[in-house]
């Protein structure tokens, strides 16, 4: 099972940095694909630093809730420590989630001028995510607390969150794209992407869950 976690993760990864990161420029409208503009811009968002604490939040996240639900099912964590990096990782993505559908809206609402008013520093951004981060750790360790199935339940909720911050920002670039807006279109490109890496995300630990389940079930029927 846990060779199948490292396969899902390496495939993951590569979806996110091979496909979803240029899709988040094709979708903001700059450049064609394949163009040298593209791989300019392309290599310009690599070389940003917060690009890559978003790349590697969603690719960490992934990689803990996957092997977290490896060991669950081989008990070989106790069950705080598994309930305790649940919450963390899953309030985290949720935070990046809610951050994305409240930039979607406030651009399509005030077009760039939000952009300019509260995406004009990384300190801002961060700060945004961090305190979203804390609220939602607190509504998950409330929801979570007494519960036996957390991760279960985490990736549940994360495919949810996904699903309807993906139904707010893809209205939100459809109407900032036929605006014409500068800035706007890239805020909620990222929010389209990112809804996209969570609910890709939260398909790993299920998928292996299935396969655990498969599993087990063979083994009691070859047994019997």
């Amino acid at each position: 099972m846990r060779k199948w976690g490292i396969v899902i993760s390496v495939f993951y990864a590569v979806i996110v940095l091979g496909i979803l990161v240029p899709a988040a420029i094709r979708l903001a409208g700059w450049d064609i694909a394949l163009s040298s503009d593209f791989h300019q811009n392309l290599q310009d968002l690599y070389s940003m630093w917060l690009s890559w604490i978003l790349i590697a939040a969603v690719l960490a996240g992934q990689a803990l809730l996957l092997f977290v639900s490896v060991d669950t099912t081989q008990k070989r964590l106790k069950p705080r420590t598994h309930i305790a990096i649940s919450i963390t990782v899953s309030s985290m993505l949720f935070g990046l989630l809610s951050l994305a559908a409240i930039f979607s809206i406030g651009v399509a609402a005030r077009s760039d001028e939000f952009g300019t008013g509260y995406l004009d520093t990384a300190a801002k951004f961060l700060g945004g995510w961090l305190v979203l981060w804390l609220l939602w750790g607190v509504v998950f360790y409330l929801y979570f607390r007494n519960s036996t199935q957390v991760t279960t339940r985490a990736i549940s909720w994360l495919l949810k969150g996904s699903v309807l911050e993906l139904l707010i920002a893809v209205p939100c670039h459809v109407m900032v794209r036929r605006r014409g807006d500068c800035c706007a279109p890239f805020v909620t490109s990222f929010g389209i992407v990112t809804g996209i890496a969570v609910m890709l995300l939260s398909f790993g630990p299920s998928v292996l869950f299935l396969f655990k389940k498969r599993l087990d079930a063979y083994s009691a029927h070859k047994s019997a």
